[in-house]
């Protein structure tokens, strides 16, 4: 995913039909992070503890559904892939980008949440299964999108 132009409204990236197809399956796995990992603050006693937990569990997962479907409305958009010989052109606006960015880093963290919270550093790892592969998979491909509409915004504010 490469950055061919930007202006004030829109980032435009080129995109290869292997690329797009690769965005498209990894954000199908959006939301990611589970709902149980967010936890209410530490001051609260037990019985607050609980009733907020619940009330943070349901607001997030309302949040999530509808952060959905406005993922799938972004992507379905008419303009938002122009077909090119060599791929696709990907336009986005900067607040698009960024919200993108967003849901990227949702499944890359949920990824890494789901495998154990594997650091290499702390000496904590995982088990490779046919289960968690596509997570590995999933943290992979999120930072190589990461990485390219990161280096769009610093180009951006560069420039």
């Amino acid at each position: 995913m490469n950055l061919l132009e930007f202006d004030e409204t829109n980032f435009v990236f080129e995109l290869g039909k292997r690329e797009k197809r690769l965005l498209l399956e990894v954000l199908k796995l959006y939301p990611l992070i589970p709902s149980t990992y967010h936890k209410p603050s530490k001051s609260l006693d037990e019985t607050e503890v609980a009733a907020t937990q619940k009330l943070l569990q349901e607001a997030l997962a309302e949040r999530k559904q509808e952060s959905k479907k406005q993922l799938q409305s972004m992507l379905n958009e008419v303009s938002r892939f122009k077909e090119t010989k060599s791929g696709y052109r990907f336009i986005l606006s900067p607040q698009q980008a960024d919200w993108l960015l967003e849901v990227i880093n949702d499944i890359r963290v949920g990824s890494w949440i789901l495998l154990g919270q594997p650091d290499e550093k702390q000496g904590t790892t995982f088990d490779l299964t046919e289960t968690n592969a596509r997570y590995l998979w999933a943290m992979e491909v999120c930072g190589y999108f990461q990485f390219a509409l990161l280096k769009a915004f610093e180009l951006r504010s560069s420039g």
